[in-house]
């Protein structure tokens, strides 16, 4: 799967989804750094990466509606510490592993012990 790590994240997650063999890309690796959230998500759509991200606005599904990407996830933990966001991500990466739930066209929202999931269709502003 082609990953996008938005800047807002540690880079060295990246790893924990690469060692399960996803194409994972950070947005500064990219030469990206610093482009506004409407630019990442057409960016996103266009190369066809899902993105990950710690932004709550892209958890707005009016103002970035999932259906046309090939997914978002928003990690959202009690804080951004590195060991938080490690389990948000091992979290996420054992979620694609199982592979239970589709992810195209979808909004992930993992959560420490949960993962919220948007169907196409549904409003919801969060």
């Amino acid at each position: 799967m082609r990953i996008k790590m938005d800047e807002c994240l540690d880079a060295r997650l990246a790893e924990i989804l690469r060692r399960l063999g996803h194409d994972v890309r950070t947005i500064r690796e990219q030469g990206l750094a610093g482009i506004s959230d409407e630019e990442l998500y057409r960016h996103c759509i266009e190369e066809g990466y899902v993105l990950v991200t710690l932004d709550k606005g892209f958890s707005n599904v009016l103002r970035y509606p999932p259906g046309p990407t090939p997914g978002i996830v928003v990690l959202r933990g009690p804080d951004d510490l590195f060991p938080t966001m490690r389990v948000l991500m091992e979290t996420f990466a054992q979620a694609l592993e199982e592979g239970r739930y589709p992810l195209h066209g979808r909004l992930w929202i993992v959560e420490p012990g949960r993962m919220r999931i948007h169907e196409p269709g549904e409003l919801e502003d969060e």
